[in-house]
């Protein structure tokens, strides 16, 4: 997608709704909420996102590329950090449910069947955190596989549905360091 330039008021739309999807999820937050909570009328959304599967996908866009910005800078900035360092970071960045991967891992669920371009967001984002994951293992071990860098992403997905099926208690921690002595 071309680079996306919205006005500053849709904008704000988005952070609001970003939020709102995040805590209540893409199919219980409609039109209605998003204008009556952003304080816009319903003209001016489909004016800013002509509808509402066009805005999800929006959303997460905004979203993917918030989280690419934090990718990046751990992988990419972080010259101090050991590699092991790096994807430790990734890994909480990754698994905390209040963070920004958690809207996006969100969609992979809630957007399949009904918002295929959303969902296409999210899987493309996925694909290149595997990307970065592996060349972050390879620099550990030099027999590290793809495969490899999807289990890892796996584990971070499995950290997020323990802790959210385990009533908020943080158990990652004790997954990074079951994944550490798997990878590392």
């Amino acid at each position: 997608m071309p680079n996306l330039v919205l006005p500053t008021r849709a904008i704000q739309v988005i952070n609001k709704s970003i939020h709102l999807f995040h805590h209540r999820g893409f199919h219980t937050v409609g039109v209605d909420r998003i204008v009556k909570e952003c304080e816009i009328t319903k003209a001016t959304f489909y004016n800013f996102f002509h509808s509402k599967e066009r805005f999800i996908e929006i959303c997460l866009i905004v979203q993917k590329e918030r989280l690419k910005e934090k990718v990046v800078s751990i992988v990419e900035y972080g010259q101090d950090a050991s590699v092991k360092e790096k994807l430790k970071q990734l890994y909480f960045l990754h698994t905390d449910v209040e963070g920004l991967y958690y809207l996006l891992f969100k969609a992979i669920f809630e957007t399949k069947l009904t918002y295929s371009k959303a969902y296409q967001v999210a899987t493309k984002y996925r694909t290149w955190l595997i990307n970065e994951i592996y060349s972050q293992l390879i620099k550990l071990k030099n027999d590290t596989t793809f495969q490899d860098a999807k289990l890892f992403l796996y584990m971070i997905e499995g950290a997020i549905i323990q802790h959210l099926s385990s009533y908020g208690a943080d158990n990652r921690e004790s997954c990074w360091n079951m994944i550490s002595n798997v990878f590392l």
